[in-house]
This record gives structure tokens, sequence and C-alpha cells, in this order.
């Protein structure tokens, strides 16, 4: 039987870990390294599906957890899950629910699952990984992500790390055994924290599952960059060559790009529609604050020679009015050009990959710009 994901290696960066590949999917060709404008709750917050493919999105997420909550399994089942129901023909990931269970104060975690109560009703819901799998399989998605436990990297102890990370392991199990969606893919992830051991113990105990991907789990959780630089640096491509790999919550400029060079293939956040919506712009010399006074005068765009459409069509004094205002134009465009900005950047890391630049395209990026970079 042929498998709903297949990943194929195009090139190797000679000097770094850096892969320039394809992913192919039930609905349609993935470019990778890619970025996932993340999708929560069937739209890209503010977004349009036009303005999401006009910046070039190959692929969005959507959560599980609140398409669980609402609309419900009911509405996803009468709409025959999410692709129709938002209207959207291109793949979709949808995570697992396990980020989000880790976000809520009173969850009680047990060999079972997860105990929680509704942030909508307050009922008592119960999460297993078998759940997980039938939600996402309802949702059907492309790619459905295996159930884990997220853990906070700087307020656990270790000792709860290493019962987590087998734990993981028996839900990714109970995962696999439970899917059963045959056009639907499924990753597995690796978690551990920042201990080198536990990441090692667990990513042998998760790639042994053949799962059609893997990711990195619990790396966007609070920690600085350069503590998730070390773990991707050690186990990036120590992840199957032949499948995808994926590192959950990154979406800054600098995580991406170290992430591309160790090897990772996916990412997603909300950081770029999350800052747009707060005034901050992402552009090639740094970001930009469309809220400050200094820009109200300015009739330049929010970046010369972007083909987005907020620079092709607004300034930033406009848009510095739109935000003083509260108008939510402001922000939609904003959010706009951010996504360009990451899709452009991850489409340029791609050229450099083929041509085996990607040492020079990095250093280029970080002396003309004020992202930070560990020297």
């Amino acid at each position: 039987m042929d498998k709903p994901i297949k990943y194929e290696l195009l090139h190797t960066d000679k000097y770094t870990g850096a892969r320039r590949g394809r992913i192919h999917t039930p609905h349609g060709t993935i470019e990778t390294p890619v970025f996932m404008p993340v999708g929560t709750n069937g739209t890209v917050k503010g977004l349009t599906k036009q303005n999401i493919i006009d910046v070039g999105s190959e692929i969005i997420l959507g959560n599980a957890f609140h398409l669980f909550l609402r609309p419900g399994l009911e509405i996803m089942s009468e709409f025959q899950g999410l692709h129709k129901f938002m209207n959207w023909d291109k793949p979709i990931l949808t995570d697992s629910g396990g980020f989000q269970v880790f976000s809520l104060r009173d969850r009680k975690i047990t060999e079972e699952g997860v105990h929680f109560h509704s942030p909508l009703d307050g009922s008592k819901i119960l999460i297993t990984p078998e759940k997980s799998m039938e939600i996402q399989q309802i949702i059907g998605s492309d790619i459905a992500m295996a159930f884990d436990e997220c853990v906070d990297t700087k307020n656990t102890e270790k000792k709860y790390f290493e019962e987590s990370v087998d734990r993981t392991y028996r839900w990714a199990l109970r995962s696999f055994e439970s899917h059963t969606r045959t056009d639907q893919g499924l990753f597995g992830i690796v978690q551990g924290g920042l201990f080198e051991d536990l990441r090692q113990k667990s990513l042998e105990q998760i790639t042994g599952i053949p799962f059609d991907g893997f990711a990195l789990g619990g790396l966007a959780v609070g920690e600085k960059y350069q503590d998730s630089e070390k773990v991707l640096k050690i186990f990036g491509n120590r992840l199957p060559k032949d499948k995808p790999r994926y590192i959950m919550g990154i979406g800054s400029p600098t995580m991406m790009i170290l992430s591309v060079e160790n090897g990772m293939d996916m990412f997603d956040c909300v950081l770029p529609t999350r800052m747009g919506r707060h005034g901050t712009a992402l552009t090639w010399k740094g970001k930009l604050n469309l809220k400050a006074s200094k820009v109200k005068h300015d009739n330049s765009p929010i970046e010369e020679n972007c083909n987005c459409y907020a620079c092709q069509n607004h300034s930033r004094g406009y848009i510095n009015h739109l935000l003083k205002r509260e108008e939510i134009l402001g922000k939609i465009l904003i959010s706009i050009h951010n996504l360009y900005f990451n899709i452009s950047l991850v489409k340029e890391m791609r050229r450099a990959i083929e041509n085996d630049e990607f040492i020079n395209f990095k250093k280029k990026f970080f002396e003309t710009s004020d992202y930070p970079l560990q020297n």
C-alpha cells in the first residue's frame, strides 16, 4: 500500500545539514524547508483564504483541540472534514492537542490520558491517544500528530521528564495502533526537554515506530533560543533522513534559520500574525514597530521591494494611523506582510541550499539585520 506522505530529498547543503526537499501529500506537494501558518480555528487569524494563498502558503495548521471543542466533531463530520469546511484544497497538518493541554492549569495526567475541564463551559473532558486520533481522523488533515506530553523545560525536574518520555512513547504506540485512516499521514514526536540522554532515548523510542514523519517537540515553550539550538545541533540530523523532519512551534527568523541549518524541514508558529496584531512587522533588517510616532509621516511601504499586498498598496504612515485608531485593517495588513516575509525567507533558504551557499546566506542575513544570533 502506498504511504499517504512521501518525502523526496532533492539536495543537502555540502557544508551544513540543511536539506532541500518535497513532501508529497493527498492535497498536493509541499516544497521544503517550509513555514506553516497556524490556523487554530480553521482560519489564519484575520486573513481570508485568498490572503493565505497570495502570501505563498503551501500548507496550514489546524488545531485539533480547539476544533474538537468548537465547532465539534458532529459539525466536522457533517462538512466531511476541515478542507471542505474552510474551503481549502491544499495540505493541512493538525496538532494532537498535547501542547494545548499542557497550557491548561487544571489538567491531570494519568496513564489513560489527560483529564481537564473545558475552557468553554467547564465540562469534564478526557483526551486519550485514541481520542486524539479519532478527532484528527474526523478533521481529515493530511498529516496528524501522535498524542504526546509537552513538558515545561524550565520548571520541571529531570525525574518527571524521565516519566514523561516513557509515557509519550506508550501514547505514541497507542496513537499508531488506533490510527486507521489510509489517506492521512501520522507523525511521531520526540520529547525529553533539554536533557541530551532523554532526548536520545525518546528519539530511539519514537523512530522505532514506523511513523510517516518525525517532530522535535517541547522546544518552543519559553526556553532561550540558545538552549533550543543545542538540542537542534545534536538531534536534528539524527532523525531519519528519508522522512520529513518537523520542529514544532518555531517561527522567528533566528530559529527558522537555525532549524534549517540543522536538518529540519518544517516549522510552524503563530508569531507572524500575533506580532502583526500587536503592530510589529518583520523585515529583512529586523523588527519594525509601526505603532511608533516616528513612522506616522512615512510614505514608504513596510519594506522596499516587497511584493506583498500590504507593501504594494499602503504606507507605513497609513498603517500607523489604522493602528492608532484601532482599525482591524492595520493588524491584517501587517499579518499579511509578516507571513509573506517568513515564506519569502524559507524560499531564499531553499535557493541557498540548492547552491551549497547556506553558510553565506546565514552570515549575510545576520550581518544585515538585528535579529539575535549566538556568537
